[in-house]
């Protein structure tokens, strides 16, 4: 009488392993694939310097070619590749593999420019191409595993920011300082042509398709563009979170950019050392402040909502001090160290945030909110980030010389205390807000 019971348990446990795996299989691929996204992304602003002097640029052509011209086709774009990406029927494995085809050949493509005009064309493919991979592996990733753990496994897939970040630093440096940029180009962009045809091997869409789908998910499968915005934009807290998150990324892509270039304008450090010393400093920081993030979120998270986004918001206020000595100092191993915490601080935000997103919208929004999120972090940020402290730059230069950078940077330390007042206004409305997670 006892036997069917046992072998039925016996059964469960081996499928609820089988699915464990397979979720595991799909994070490590979708880390990957997300690690190569942020070094074909990050690896200009390492070559931005060779560049310039290679094709004469000025400071602002720097900030339209690393910011601007990447961001208003990645972020236009993502808002109806999302709203593909959360059709029933839509592969999202198969649209990620295209995604990175596109984005790894336009990436091989910037080596081959011989001017500013093609270098911008082809930043702006790789820009067209990555638009369709976060929104769609976000999706991914919430539909395959449990909100107690949403946080981390969001945190997981987010740490290709630090290590592609951390990744392009170091190769183009390198790479940059032996054969020059055009090559640092080819070979981190070869690799994601690769990568594209194996990805379906290895991680399969994860919901029903078809005619199951659409028994499954019901007329709320149908959600138009207006209403799933309607959704994504119905509570406060997605409003602060965004606010916080955009502002972020303003400051992040702005540091990022000019950070490198203050180390070899002022510091005097080449392209290889800058990419070397700082990006494995701070690679490991932003690696290590993203994993607790998300770790920090789902423990205090499970006591108490509002804690999902008390570390951003803690972290970001402490953060500011530290980094505007890290920009004062003028020994360059002193700079680096200074950095470290405030990195790891201010990685921190990646995987709360986008857990919270997920969790304040219906599934059938999910990938829809993704893409809100990324629009206004890549319009604002990637897009205005670079440029903005590049004119800003511009405009010093003339009475402060190649310390304009330095003094940008001062700014943008003390601005972060702004996100860090938006989180802490979010996590108020977490309790009531959050439909899931």
């Amino acid at each position: 009488m006892s036997e069917k019971p046992a072998l039925a348990l016996g059964a469960g446990s081996q499928a609820s392993t089988s699915v464990a795996a397979k979720t595991r299989t799909m994070l490590w691929v979708l880390l990957i694939v997300y690690i190569l996204n942020f070094l074909d992304r990050q690896i200009v602003n390492i070559l931005a310097e060779p560049i310039a002097r290679d094709l004469k640029l000025s400071d602002s052509d720097i900030g339209l070619m690393t910011g601007l011209a990447f961001a208003l086709f990645y972020t236009f774009l993502g808002l109806p590749i999302a709203r593909y990406a959360d059709r029933p029927s839509t592969n999202r494995v198969g649209l990620i593999s295209v995604s990175l085809a596109i984005w790894s050949g336009m990436t091989v493509l910037c080596g081959m420019a011989q001017n500013f005009v093609q270098l911008l064309l082809a930043r702006i493919g790789v820009g067209v191409g990555e638009a369709g991979c976060t929104p769609a592996a976000h999706s991914l990733i919430t539909d395959a595993v449990e909100p107690a753990k949403r946080s981390s496994a969001i945190a997981f897939y987010g740490l290709g920011i630090p290590i592609g970040s951390l990744l392009g630093l170091i190769v183009g440096g390198i790479v940059n300082d032996l054969w020059g940029w055009r090559v640092a180009f080819m070979v981190v962009g070869v690799p994601g042509l690769l990568l594209a045809f194996m990805v379906p091997m290895f991680i399969k869409e994860v919901r029903a398709r078809g005619a199951d789908a659409a028994a499954t998910t019901g007329a709320s499968g149908a959600l138009s563009i207006g209403q799933a915005l309607r959704e994504v934009f119905s509570t406060r807290a997605f409003v602060y979170i965004a606010i916080a998150a955009s502002f972020t990324a303003f400051l992040g892509y702005g540091k990022g950019v000019w950070a490198l270039i203050l180390f070899q304008r002022s510091h005097g450090l080449s392209a290889g050392e800058t990419g070397l010393l700082l990006g494995v400093a701070l690679g490991i920081a932003g690696i290590l402040g993203t994993w607790l993030g998300g770790y920090f979120a789902d423990r205090f998270g499970k006591t108490d909502r509002r804690h999902m986004l008390t570390t951003p918001a803690i972290g970001m206020a402490v953060a500011a001090p530290i980094l505007f000595l890290g920009y004062a100092v003028t020994e360059w191993h002193v700079a680096i160290a200074l950095l470290f915490v405030p990195t790891v601080l201010n990685a921190a935000y990646y995987g709360p945030t986008f857990a919270c997103v997920h969790g304040l919208v219906q599934p059938e929004a999910r990938a829809m909110a993704s893409a809100v999120m990324l629009f206004l972090q890549n319009l604002i940020g990637l897009g205005l980030g670079p440029l903005l402290f590049g004119m800003a730059s511009e405009e010093l230069k003339p009475t402060l010389g190649t310390e304009s950078v330095r003094y940008v940077l001062y700014g943008a330390a003390w601005l972060g205390l702004i996100p860090a007042f938006f989180f802490w206004r979010a996590s108020l409305r977490l309790g009531k807000e959050l439909k899931s997670g």
